[in-house]
């Protein structure tokens, strides 16, 4: 796997660098050498934020933690990423192509705690057109909607995006998707 880190307001020494990339390299039983993991250090009130995005052909598991140490915040996220696997572990299994990647991961035994939470499945299906109109517009749907996101065509562009309301800070962020 590769491993990109980077510090936003934070100066990544060798010895922190060493540390990420030993506890990530857990993960390579996980996937293999096409992976990339991306490592962001921010500083978040008077704590660190450590941001771990991994990307792999077409998924991505991203997992976030605010501690007042690196270590701290790099356990708390790595703990959160095997929650992740482990939970979705049977899901995944039944599309196997997609997930090639993991195939070693798959010869593994699955726990049985999480093996009654894999059950979810999709319980409601919506259908509604999508408008055009720009992102303060889309944001005050949403905000009238009651939702956490919201879905609408770009007047400037003509592509589909997204606006969401950000966890933690009550700010917005926008999704300009690519296809």
């Amino acid at each position: 796997m590769k491993i990109n880190i980077v510090g936003k307001g934070v100066k990544v020494n060798e010895n922190m660098q060493a540390m990420i990339e030993e506890k990530l390299s857990k993960f390579d039983r996980y996937f293999d050498d096409n992976a990339k993991a991306e490592v962001k250090l921010s500083p978040f009130q008077d704590q660190l934020k450590l941001e771990i995005t991994i990307h792999i052909d077409r998924h991505f598991y991203r997992a976030e933690s605010v501690a007042q140490d690196v270590r701290s915040a790099l356990q708390d996220a790595i703990d959160v990423l095997e929650r992740q696997f482990r939970k979705n572990k049977s899901k995944i299994k039944k599309q196997r192509k997609q997930f090639s990647y993991m195939k070693q991961y798959f010869a593994e035994e699955i726990p049985d705690e999480y093996e009654e939470e894999s059950s979810s499945k999709i319980s409601r299906h919506k259908a509604y057109p999508i408008l055009p109109m720009d992102e303060e517009e889309a944001t005050l749907q949403m905000e009238m909607l009651g939702h956490d996101f919201f879905a609408f065509l770009n007047v400037d562009t003509g592509m589909v995006n997204m606006v969401y309301k950000r966890r933690g800070d009550n700010n917005y962020g926008w999704i300009e998707l690519e296809y």
